[in-house]
Order: structure tokens, then sequence, then C-alpha cells
């Protein structure tokens, strides 16, 4: 991972002049977002270089751990737009690159044949239970700066913030 403290001090040079020409701009909630960006964004680098060498990407796995993840190993294609916050063409070409490594199956529903169920095989899950437990040590190494007490609160706000997002109507107009 390339450095960011040139990226952090460039950040917080330009909100201080933004800020010097538009005073009522809400300064500590600029930055707070920028550096969100710039640290989601470094950290969603270092894990797609991961990815690369086995032909994913974020989306593609994410969509691959969502099955994973799930008690049956299965779900729709929309269900898996909505938690992926994917557009259904973007889908169809995740569900196709996995289907084609053999990483999830196709099939109709029992209850709906028309409706489509995806589902991960035991390849699927051969390869999660593979690929991750190497990227856990940088993970954790990502956060070695925090303590214990600090990442459960980091967490805890983050959480509050996520959550507290969906509540703010963030398109209306001024």
């Amino acid at each position: 991972m390339s450095s960011l403290k040139p990226c952090v001090d460039a950040l917080y040079e330009g909100v201080d002049s933004v800020a010097g020409r538009i005073p009522e701009m809400p300064r500590s909630e600029v930055l707070l977002v920028r550096l969100l960006m710039l640290t989601a964004g470094a950290l969603l680098r270092d894990f797609e270089s991961k990815l690369k060498p086995h032909g994913m990407n974020d989306s593609d796995f994410r969509t691959l751990m969502m099955l994973y993840c799930a008690e049956d190993g299965s779900a729709t294609p929309g269900e898996l737009c909505l938690l992926a916050e994917q557009k259904p063409t973007n889908m169809t070409r995740i569900a196709n690159a996995l289907a084609k490594r053999d990483f999830i199956s196709r099939s109709h529903a029992t209850h709906d044949r028309r409706q489509v169920l995806l589902r991960i095989t035991a390849a699927g899950r051969r390869f999660v239970s593979k690929l991750l437990p190497p990227m856990f040590p940088p993970l954790v190494a990502s956060f070695a700066c925090f303590s214990p007490a600090e990442r459960t609160t980091f967490e805890r706000l983050l959480k509050k913030l996520a959550l507290h997002i969906d509540s703010v109507d963030t398109d209306a107009c001024p």
C-alpha cells in the first residue's frame, strides 16, 4: 500500500483553503467524509490487488461471500443486487463469471420456477476457505494502530453513522 500521508496532508490543506473561502463549510464533516473515502479507497485497492491474481474483483468476491454466508448457501439475483449494491446487469455479469469458474450454480426455485436461484458450490466454498486466511494478517496489521477498545468504539461509531445516513434525506437540495 502506498503512503497516504501526502494525500492526508493535501486533504487538510485543501479543506482549510476552501473553509477560508467559504466560512459556512462544515469543516469537520467534510474532513471526516474525505478521510473515510481516502481510507476506504486505499483498503479497497489493497484488497482488490489480492483478488486480481484470482481473476476477481470486490463485487465478485462480495457476491460469493454473501452466498457463502447464507444459511443455505443460496439467494436470488435480486436479493444479491440489493445487498451487494449492484445493478441487475452487473449482477448478471458477476453470476456468469462465478458460474464459469464453478463457484456458483444456477437453478430454479421450487416454489416459483420463474425465479432463478444462485447457490455456492463446493468449489466456491473451497476457494473462499483457501483465499481468506492469508488475508487476515494484513487486515489485522491495518488496524494495529488501534487498541481493542478503540476498534470496538470505531466499529460502533461507523455502524451508528451508517444507520443514521439511512434516515437522512441526502437527495434534498437546500
